[in-house]
């Protein structure tokens, strides 16, 4: 039988542990669920009632949550967490949000506004651009720099290697989240959806895409392990769980009797 998500309103976000493939943290419209053996069931935990869009790991220890009138940051792993009200943010409504893993720069793609850059660890953002953001769900940053920005009111997955000065598509689909191999920035993982909805993988940066695993219902957040970089998780939105063990090539549904 299949494993199933806890019953929330929605799911945003995915965070694997870094020395542990089967500990999960999944973020929700009602806080931080979490699992310890590799999704087959889950605990309510911290920042409940509060909407974990993103969650994002700037170390082993420093963990980011944002979302609707959210920006917590925790300094041990995800156990406890503080509130952050930098200045410069038109809102708190913060629908996409990344760390830099080279410079440890902070980027928040704000509702309705635009896409932010904090240079000193969260005190303050400042304005990047007004034309990618407002509309953005799932934003990523790669080792070189490029930014990876799903734009839900684009309708497509946007690239900017000029840290968000101008942008290209690299596909031109609707997208709800990206996330890239933490062993292999060139190997990306996207959910669709509409036609077709699911999920797609490209092996060369983005410049091709071929479709791995059809998920009707639609595809939310993805999460790659870092202990085990051949390990990816993509929650369906029919409340599932799927696990890939090569990279993302394919995909089995967790269980409740094998994660």
């Amino acid at each position: 039988m299949a494993a199933a998500l806890p019953d929330t309103s929605d799911y945003h976000s995915l965070l694997v542990a870094p020395n542990a493939p089967d500990e999960l943290v999944l973020g929700t419209h009602q806080g931080l669920f979490r699992s310890s053996d590799g999704g087959r069931s889950w605990t309510q935990a911290e920042l409940a009632n509060q909407d974990a869009m993103n969650l994002a790991r700037a170390s082993s220890k420093t963990v980011w949550a944002a979302g609707h009138n959210v920006l917590a940051r925790s300094s041990d792993g995800g156990s406890t967490w503080q509130d952050v009200q930098p200045a410069g943010l038109p809102s708190l409504d913060v629908h996409g949000f990344a760390v830099d893993p080279e410079s440890g720069r902070l980027w928040a793609a704000v509702a309705g506004q635009g896409l932010y850059r904090s240079d000193n660890g969260g005190a303050s953002f400042s304005l990047v651009t007004r034309k990618v953001g407002a509309g953005v769900m799932g934003l990523v940053v790669l080792p070189d720099g490029r930014m990876l920005a799903a734009d839900m009111q684009q309708q497509a997955l946007l690239a900017s290697e000029d840290g968000g000065k101008t942008w290209s598509t690299p596909l031109d689909r609707p997208v709800m989240t990206v996330a890239a191999a933490t062993d292999n920035p060139q190997l990306l993982l996207a959910s669709i959806l509409g036609n077709d909805a699911g999920i797609v993988r490209s092996a060369d940066g983005g410049q091709s895409w071929v479709p791995v695993l059809t998920l009707p219902e639609g595809a939310g957040p993805i999460a790659w392990s870092e202990s085990e970089p051949s390990f990816a998780y993509v929650v369906s939105l029919d409340r599932t769980l799927f696990r890939s063990t090569d990279a993302g090539s394919s995909w089995r549904q967790v269980t409740e009797e094998e994660g």
